[in-house]
C-alpha cells in the first residue's frame, strides 16, 4: 500500500533524512517548510519508488497549513502519516525572553503541530487509521533551565500527543512522541561544537529508521507511545 506522508518542518538534517527514508519505503512525501527552494530541490531528489511534493508553508499560519494539506490531498490523496517535526526556540530564561519570542516558540511547536494533527487525523478517521509522530526533545520531559519558551511549547506538544493517542488509538491511529536526547549531526554542527566528541552526535539517517519502525507498528498491543533516541553508549543528556 502506498502511504501519503506529510513531514511538517523540513530542513537539512533529520527532516531531510525522514523524507528520503519514507520515499525509499514507497511513500508519497509532502515536505512542509518556509524555505521553498530547499524543499523543491529535495522533493526532486527523493529516491524511488517514492514521490515528493514541496509545499511552502509557514507553520505559524493556520490558513497556510490548511491550504498545504489541501494541496497534498489534491496531489496524493488522504494523509496516512504525519510527522510534526517543526521547531522554534529562543534560548532565554523567563526574565530575558519577550512575549513575542515566547509566542513564536508556541506558534510553531504547539499551535502549528495542533493544526497539522487536526488536518491529518481527520483524514485518518475517514480511511481507518494512520500514524502521527511528534518530534520531541529532552526539554519535553525535563526542563534544562533557561529556555522557557521552548520548554513550555515542547511540554505542550507532548501533552497533545498523549491526548490524541488516548482518544484515537482505539480508532486505529498510532500516535508516538520521540524524545531526541542529544545533538543531531546536521550540516555545520560540528564546526559549532568543536570540543564535542564526534561519536556523541546522533546520525539523522539512523534516527529516520526509528521513525519508520514506528510507522510500521501495526499491532495495537505493541505500539509504543514514547521512544527516546540517545547517543548510544555515550553519556545520555537525558539521564
Amino acid at each position: 500500500m502506498t502511504r501519503t506522508a506529510v513531514i511538517a518542518g523540513v530542513g537539512p538534517g533529520l527532516g531531510a533524512s525522514l523524507a528520503r527514508k519514507f520515499a525509499a519505503e514507497g511513500c508519497q512525501v509532502a515536505l512542509f517548510a518556509r524555505s521553498e527552494d530547499y524543499i523543491e530541490e529535495l522533493a526532486e531528489e527523493l529516491p524511488d519508488p517514492g514521490e515528493g511534493l514541496a509545499v511552502q508553508t509557514d507553520l505559524t499560519d493556520v490558513e497556510q497549513i490548511q491550504e498545504g494539506f489541501k494541496a497534498v490531498r489534491e496531489a496524493f490523496g488522504s494523509v496516512d502519516v504525519l510527522v510534526n517535526h517543526a521547531s522554534a526556540a529562543s534560548w532565554k530564561g523567563i526574565m530575558d525572553v519577550s512575549v513575542e519570542e515566547f509566542e513564536q516558540a508556541w506558534a510553531v511547536n504547539g499551535r502549528g503541530a495542533f493544526v497539522c494533527s487536526q488536518e491529518a487525523v481527520g483524514d485518518m478517521l475517514e480511511t481507518g487509521g494512520g500514524t502521527v509522530i511528534f518530534t520531541g526533545a529532552t526539554s519535553s520531559v525535563r526542563s534544562l533551565g533557561g529556555a522557557i519558551g521552548f520548554t513550555a511549547a515542547k511540554f505542550a506538544a507532548r501533552g497533545m500527543a498523549m491526548d490524541i493517542a488516548q482518544e484515537y488509538g482505539p480508532e486505529g491511529i498510532h500516535v508516538a512522541h520521540v524524545v531526541i536526547d542529544g545533538q543531531i549531526d546536521t550540516p555545520g554542527v560540528r564546526d559549532r561544537f568543536t570540543d564535542r566528541d564526534g561519536e556523541t552526535f546522533l546520525n539523522p539517517d539512523e534516527m529516520a529508521e526509528t521513525y519508520w519502525h514506528l510507522v510500521e507498528q501495526d499491532d495495537v498491543s505493541t505500539q509504543p507511545f514514547e521512544v527516546h533516541i540517545t547517543n548510544g553508549p555515550q553519556n545520555s543528556e537525558f539521564i
